[in-house]
């Protein structure tokens, strides 16, 4: 259970690093099948942290040009709300 703890504190920066360092030790071989097996497992909680960060900052910038796109549209355009063109 620390370990999800310690994951969830990661900041992308130090799980990509994280795990291309994990990546460039299972590359260069030399580990027991065990140590590549934690090391694969690591690679894997690494892999889904970076993961959130990207799927979390994609979702800002989604809402943010959303935001923009609202604020340009509502500006007097000549489209109204635009729901019923999208439909």
């Amino acid at each position: 259970m620390a370990g999800k703890v310690a994951e969830e504190s990661l900041g992308y920066e130090q799980a990509r690093d994280e795990l291309i360092e994990v990546v460039r030790r299972l590359e260069a071989g030399g580990t027991t099948l065990e140590e590549s097996l934690a090391l694969w497992e690591r690679g894997e909680e690494l892999s889904k942290v970076c993961r959130r960060w990207l799927d979390g900052a994609r979702a800002r910038l989604d809402a943010a040009l959303a935001e923009e796109h609202a604020q340009e549209g509502g500006s007097g355009g000549a489209g109204g709300t635009g729901g019923e063109a999208d439909a």
